[in-house]
């Protein structure tokens, strides 16, 4: 019998319970192995008797940290601070999910030392590594494989095959942008944003757009595809020079491949006195916070931030503690706007 709720411990918590000290541990930490009803049970003990997990002593006994890494690549950015703001919008998803599965967060950037990819394993900081961002994906591979080698528990962000991936189904939402203009009367589309495989979420994208393009009889010009990476400049040097290029405008509408870069578009549409939505259809992706209040509000593919997140930290744990995972790949969501709204264009070439 427990005297004082002050003074329980986790034995005490297992009497009450009538589970093993093993699963009260277990339980404290949300493990997929504890039944939910279980978890529920023993949690609700805890705290009517103010009862803690002793994080250090717990660490000690099973040689974890009970921490989970993040660790954000270095982007460009129009600001100082160097992170995509698609990740800023997971990173809360992220930290409310550790928090919920006993674990603290620790975020750091990838560029920190020449072999970040060591530095967590070495000094034992944390159980497991949460990666988003990777730059150019072909030169980031034998970083992977030194994680994979020294035996880091990992998960990563965006690339399109592998078990150790989460990504947004970014076939599917190339095809819902693409088929959105389509049906809206558009048959020449642009596209923006590096397609190759050194970039396989805007590749990935830029095959769903390819794929229903095909799908509508229509054909596609790869002289309507110019390469930009993630940013606002990179967007708006690629659609200047589709504009310049093409004087008489052999295209109607333009999906970018980042919302970052539709800004970008927008910019450029602007300075050549055209309006977005009127003059040209713009479809951007990633449905950022901004997308909404853009001069002409963005109508664009919306990644599930939210459950990305909470997808991400249980994969990794799932890793932790030795369970069966596989690659998850999260559906996406069109949201329509008025950068290309209900209006169709007209056919320029006619």
């Amino acid at each position: 019998m427990v005297s004082t709720k002050s003074k329980a411990n986790s034995f005490d918590i297992a009497h009450l319970a009538g589970v093993s000290q093993s699963t009260v541990s277990r339980a404290l930490r949300n493990s997929p192995l504890v039944k939910t009803e279980t978890i529920a049970k023993v949690q609700k003990i805890a705290r009517e008797f103010n009862y803690k997990v002793d994080k250090h002593a717990s660490s000690l006994r099973t040689k974890q940290s009970t921490t989970l890494a993040l660790l954000l690549f270095e982007d460009p950015t129009s600001d100082d601070s160097l992170i995509n703001p698609f990740f800023l919008s997971m990173l809360g998803s992220i930290t409310r999910t550790c928090t919920g599965k006993g674990y603290d967060l620790l975020v750091s950037f990838q560029h920190q030392s020449n072999n970040w990819y060591a530095d967590f394993e070495d000094n034992h900081k944390a159980d497991g590594v949460i990666l988003l961002g990777y730059g150019d994906d072909v030169d980031y591979q034998p970083k992977l494989k030194q994680l994979e080698k020294q035996g880091t528990q990992y998960v990563r962000w965006g690339a399109s095959s592998g078990t150790l991936c989460v990504s947004s189904d970014n076939r599917q939402g190339g095809r819902q942008a693409t088929e959105h203009l389509i049906g809206l009367g558009h048959q020449k589309i642009a596209f923006i944003g590096t397609a190759s495989h050194h970039y396989p979420e805007f590749f990935d994208r830029y095959q769903g757009h390819a794929e229903a393009l095909l799908t509508a009889g229509l054909s596609l010009n790869p002289k309507l595809q110019h390469d930009a990476i993630t940013t606002e400049k990179e967007g708006y040097e690629a659609a200047n020079n589709l504009l310049l290029q093409h004087q008489r405008q052999p295209f109607t509408a333009i999906f970018a491949a980042s919302d970052l870069i539709a800004i970008g578009v927008m910019q450029a549409l602007t300075q050549h006195g055209l309006i977005p939505g009127k003059d040209i259809a713009l479809v951007g992706y990633d449905d950022l916070p901004f997308a909404r209040f853009t001069p002409v509000p963005l109508t664009t593919v919306r990644q599930n931030t939210k459950l990305a997140g909470e997808v991400l930290v249980d994969s990794l744990i799932r890793r932790i503690q030795g369970l069966p995972h596989e690659a998850e790949s999260i559906a996406t969501q069109l949201m329509i706007r008025h950068s290309c709204g209900a209006i169709t264009p007209p056919d320029r070439d006619r």
